[in-house]
């Protein structure tokens, strides 16, 4: 009888031991966090701006964080005050969402090192400053799949902002999906010089349809002008950021699209607990942060099965969009057989673009 009675002794110590670890590891800090989210756009854009708002709404309400928001700051020294200001009204965690703010947001950071901050796109990181993005690239391949085998004049439109790593990213893996599954397709590239400009992004929309038999195409800015045009000309539109397919009824096929949520909860759990960590995140399929919008009724039916196929292989490793062998569009091979393109390289060095890419590299 001692025996038993050691041993139940025993069974509800651990018991009461694992009660309290996990209560440890689930309770809620019971200060509400203030969190300042600077923005280049605005929260309802349907674009970039609208990506992030939904997924930090969904973390605050999950965290019962307080989020203070502050739309169409401007990339330049202005946003400075911005962030200042977001800190004397109790900020604790700053975020930037635009590539632009970069250097103004490590010159805060480093005025104020208790301060915890994060900068989308961003390539530069400090003791308390992370920067993040998500392989999005991932997605744009599988959407030049889907353009590859819709078209039917294989002539594909881009109109994408800047000429810069990540845009030309977007670009390659764009047109390499296309040209898995369609060899004779080209990609049309014209830039808008802008990530939010309306004109612009129209201008460059309808300089596609000038110059070339478009009848798909793709954006990389934040503006919707670009669908406008190309659903006024009835041409085959795949989007960013978010799903905007009700919009665009005729037109809209599917989108590279973000679940910031999926970033931002565990990241903001982790400043609550004082765990934040200094790093660059850069999220993949797997994680969830990246995805691709549900095919529309226009998509042809037999396309989702070469999309579902490269999704899969994306999500168990068995392959990646910038494995070789690729050439760039003058010929010459830049990654042999067997290699793969760095991520150091296609953040920061992607300065080319692959057979097919037809685009001035000039602004």
């Amino acid at each position: 009888m001692k025996k038993i009675g050691i041993i139940a002794g025993g069974v509800l110590l651990l018991i009461i031991v694992g009660i309290f670890v996990l209560q440890e590891n689930t309770k809620q800090p019971e200060k509400q966090m203030k969190v300042g989210f600077v923005m280049n756009g605005s929260k309802d854009d349907a674009s970039w701006g609208q990506s992030h708002y939904e997924g930090m709404e969904k973390a605050a309400q999950n965290l019962k964080l307080n989020v203070i928001y502050r739309e169409n700051v401007t990339e330049d020294e202005a946003c400075i005050s911005v962030m200042e200001e977001l800190i004397e009204q109790g900020c604790e965690v700053i975020i930037c969402n635009s590539y632009g703010f970069g250097k103004y947001e490590l010159e805060v950071a480093e005025e104020h090192p208790y301060i915890y901050f994060y900068h989308a796109t961003g390539v530069e990181e400090a003791k308390n400053m992370s920067t993040y993005f998500g392989r999005i690239y991932q997605m744009r391949y599988l959407c030049g799949i889907v353009a590859g085998l819709q078209t039917k004049t294989n002539e594909i439109g881009y109109v994408a902002a800047y000429p810069i790593s990540e845009v030309n990213r977007g670009i390659n893996a764009f047109a390499l999906g296309v040209r898995s599954v369609n060899p004779d397709a080209k990609v049309y590239v014209e830039w808008s010089n802008s990530w939010i400009d309306d004109d612009s992004s129209r201008e460059a929309a309808n300089s596609l349809i000038s110059k070339h038999n478009i009848d798909v195409m793709t954006v990389h800015s934040d503006s919707l002008a670009v669908y406008d045009v190309a659903d006024e000309n009835g041409i085959w539109i795949i989007g960013y950021n978010i799903d905007n397919s009700e919009k665009y009824p005729d037109t809209f096929l599917t989108a590279a699209v973000w679940n910031w949520d999926k970033f931002y909860e565990p990241r903001l759990k982790e400043c609550q607990l004082g765990k934040f960590q200094s790093m660059h995140y850069w999220e993949d399929i797997r994680t969830g942060v990246v995805s691709l919008a549900p095919f529309t009724a226009n998509v042809k039916p037999e396309i989702g099965n070469f999309v579902h196929a490269r999704m899969e292989a994306l999500k168990n490793g068995t392959f990646d969009v910038f494995w070789g062998p690729i050439k760039d569009n003058q010929g010459n091979l830049r990654i042999t057989e067997g290699e793969s393109m760095s991520d150091d390289v296609m953040l920061n060095e992607f300065d080319w673009y692959v057979e097919g890419v037809v685009a001035d590299d000039k602004e």
